[in-house]
């Protein structure tokens, strides 16, 4: 192929890189409650709650917030490949957390998959921070 057909090739695939980057490093400040996250689906939020259950299955912790299944509006799940990042998760109970990411729908339910300690913080608390 000659200069004239590689460069804009070369060009347009550098440009598409680049916007998808954008998309999978967006910071977000915009916070909502765990009661209007069923009107973000799609969207990456921090979303705020108490973490009100702390379920450790096999395949998947769930993190409600806010009520117990099956009544919570808002749950975080971490799959075991990630789970190490995240330190005693039984700590979590009862704190006030922030989480970041894509809202999805999981099971009926709004919620974000955690896949990294950085997506989760936790607010005033009196435990070890995340991870140590």
């Amino acid at each position: 192929m000659g200069l004239k057909i590689c460069l804009p090739i070369f060009l347009f695939l550098i440009s598409a890189l680049n916007v998808l980057a954008d998309e999978t490093n967006v910071i977000t400040s915009v916070k909502i409650g765990t009661a209007d996250a069923a009107n973000h689906i799609d969207q990456t939020l921090i979303v705020t709650g108490q973490v009100a259950e702390v379920a450790i299955r096999p395949k998947v912790v769930f993190l409600n917030l806010d009520q117990p299944y099956p009544n919570s509006p808002f749950t975080l799940i971490i799959l075991p490949a990630y789970t190490n990042q995240f330190g005693d998760l039984n700590a979590l109970q009862g704190e006030h957390v922030e989480a970041t990411g894509r809202i999805k729908i999981y099971h009926g339910t709004p919620g974000i998959v955690l896949l990294s300690s950085n997506q989760l913080n936790v607010i005033n608390s009196t435990n070890p921070p995340l991870g140590k």
